[in-house]
């Protein structure tokens, strides 16, 4: 939904101008990879389904005080009968303004929201590339960032403190 103004220059009813905001700017490939390391002979006889092991990473960082670039990454291993497989690895990026976004929120926001905007279009970039590999296209499951979230804050808060003052949050400069 835009903002439509009215005449006199206000905000069209039921939308206020302070209402917390994500728009995005632009959604690109940063990096794809992929490997297919036992072709042709990892192709031949898949009557096995490959053990496949997936990551997913996200950071951002600061363009401006209220624009960002949120990454993220995906990587998928896949084995079969202890030889490799495949490995597909797509790094896909967002730049997002956040309007009227608490100061307080706005981690949760870059490292929840917009990575829940990507995930489709990064998705769809590795399903297509196992399947232009030969494979089946791998289909992941949606992914709920806000536990990934609170899973890596609980970890980062109960790590051991080693006095090195580095970056407790995985590079996310948000």
């Amino acid at each position: 939904m835009t903002d439509q103004t009215t005449g006199s220059g206000a905000p069209e009813i039921g939308r206020t101008a302070d209402v917390p905001h994500v728009q995005v700017h632009a959604q690109y490939v940063k990096d794809l990879s992929f490997e297919n390391p036992g072709a042709p002979q990892s192709l031949a006889g898949q009557s096995n389904p490959p053990n496949i092991e997936v990551s997913v990473d996200v950071g951002a960082r600061g363009l401006t005080a209220s624009q960002f670039e949120v990454e993220l990454r995906i990587t998928a291993h896949a084995d079969q009968g202890g030889t490799k497989a495949f490995v597909v690895e797509v790094l896909y990026a967002g730049v997002f303004t956040l309007h009227n976004v608490d100061e307080n929120n706005l981690k949760q926001i870059c490292l929840i929201e917009c990575p829940r905007l990507l995930f489709p279009f990064a998705r769809r970039i590795v399903a297509d590339a196992t399947r232009d590999g030969g494979f089946p296209p791998l289909l992941l499951e949606p992914i709920d960032f806000a536990a990934l979230y609170l899973q890596s804050a609980d970890s980062i808060q109960n790590a051991p403190s080693n006095g090195g003052g580095g970056d407790q949050d995985g590079g996310t400069d948000a």
